[in-house]
């Protein structure tokens, strides 16, 4: 029994590993196309001139005599330069150009070996702690919020937690939770992790990147000594097969992310917003939370929503957002990468780009949450991120005020090296468990 119990949980492990945006590596490739500005930290001042190598490796060896044809352009841009060269020893060092203003070159490569093509690119920053945002914050931004929560805190929460024995650990019960949310009768769902032991404790809030999947739940910070609560937003159980997720996604839930853009009180993410804040809302309302301690974190859709917890929600002590989707939405319009869902760039510009639905997307946009922001935080992502690309992060980034640290790990896209996660987590750990004095030291 045990033997199978144990296998069960692993399976729903993996899984849980499998569908996190924090966990998707790159795929190993026999031909390696590796693409490096030329200056160590990969920035370069405003018409300063960047400069590229090029390499193809094969076996960890140049490979002679190769072609290559590479593209230059500004991130999630049209490209300004394309040359095809022969690579007599397997590498070559070009001049990428410069920008006239803040943001991001890129450099892409090109091969084909043996019939195979293969790729790779690099990102320039230019002086990236300069970027503005391009999107405005509302008037009543602050008062439409305000009313938005205090229309939620009327419906009751009425709380409903099932254990999970299967999931228990010697030191942790896992529960699956369930809340009212945003009308009556509608719910959100959700893992609890709460360590067994008699006591108060702190508590981290998981908030998930975008899609469908069921949630494992966080033992492992749980058996540290603090409270972990994962949600989902979709309003269905996080304990269902993986499939029906699946399903949904090609289905009802598909492209979730445009659902009523048109109407600001009716926008998808106006009920997953103050989802978060529900979330809070329970946490506090347990008697095992120590009232106090609070902190919020989440990748991709769940950077974003980490941002916008701690910019709506006061009670949050502490955010670790990584690649934050929903920041500088209008930046197509503008001329510049915009961040996920990119609902103004070319392929959606002509269903989207309507004045109604540009003026929604200010009271959603991660910038001006993060012109709230007043606690600390550590936040992470990389150069090469295209889902999530770095002009639309270093505009929320850069409005912030409160103390904060980035955590850069230049080469990463939409994924995260292992020894990154560990010191997110770790971070967590001690302002939740340790000296917050520290915080960002």
């Amino acid at each position: 029994m045990k033997n199978k119990l144990f296998c069960a949980f692993s399976a729903i492990l993996v899984f849980a590993l499998l569908c996190s945006p924090l966990a998707a590596q790159p795929r190993e490739q026999l031909v390696k196309v590796i693409v490096a500005p030329d200056h160590d930290n990969w920035e370069y001042k405003v018409r300063e001139n960047a400069k590229f190598t090029i390499s193809v490796l094969q076996y960890g060896n140049p490979l002679k005599n190769v072609k290559v044809r590479y593209e230059l352009m500004p991130e999630k841009m049209d490209r300004v330069k394309t040359e095809t060269l022969t690579l007599k020893e397997g590498k070559v060092a070009i001049d990428g150009g410069t920008m006239k203003s803040p943001g991001f070159l890129q450099c892409w490569a090109y091969t084909t070996v043996d019939g195979k093509d293969y790729s790779g690119f690099a990102t320039a920053g230019f002086e990236p702690l300069k970027i503005e945002p391009t999107t405005k914050q509302p008037r009543d931004f602050i008062e439409f919020w305000e009313k938005a929560k205090a229309e939620n805190t009327k419906i009751p929460l009425d709380a409903k937690m099932t254990l999970l024995p299967e999931r228990c650990t010697e030191t942790v019960n896992v529960y699956h939770v369930n809340l009212q949310n945003f009308r009556q009768g509608a719910r959100l769902y959700g893992i609890l992790c709460m360590p067994k032991k008699e006591g108060k404790y702190p508590a981290l809030l998981r908030v998930p990147g975008a899609g469908a999947q069921p949630y494992g739940g966080d033992t492992a910070q749980a058996q540290k000594g603090i409270i972990t609560f994962e949600i989902g937003i979709h309003g269905v159980p996080v304990t269902m097969e993986p499939n029906l997720y699946n399903e949904m996604m090609r289905g009802a839930i598909f492209d979730y992310w445009f659902y009523n853009l048109d109407d600001r009180d009716r926008y998808f993410y106006k009920r997953v917003y103050i989802g978060c804040v529900r979330a809070v809302d329970f946490l506090f309302s347990l008697p095992q939370f120590d009232g106090e301690k609070l902190a919020v974190t989440g990748g991709s859709q769940g950077g974003a929503l980490t941002i916008i917890t701690a910019g709506l929600d006061p009670r949050v002590k502490w955010l670790a957002p990584i690649y934050p989707a929903l920041c500088d939405l209008t930046g197509y319009l503008h001329g510049r990468a915009g961040g996920w869902p990119h609902m103004f760039d070319k392929s959606n510009y002509a269903f989207n780009a309507k004045e109604d639905k540009i003026e929604t997307s200010k009271y959603y946009d991660v910038v001006n949450f993060a012109r709230q922001i007043k606690v600390s935080g550590l936040y992470s992502w990389g150069f090469n991120d295209t889902v999530c690309p770095p002009t639309s992060m270093y505009s929320a980034y850069n409005v912030i005020t409160a103390p904060k640290a980035l955590l850069l790990y230049l080469e990463t896209g939409h994924w995260t090296y292992p020894e990154q996660v560990e010191k997110i987590e770790a971070w967590l750990a001690k302002m939740l468990l340790g000296d917050q004095s520290q915080a960002l030291k």
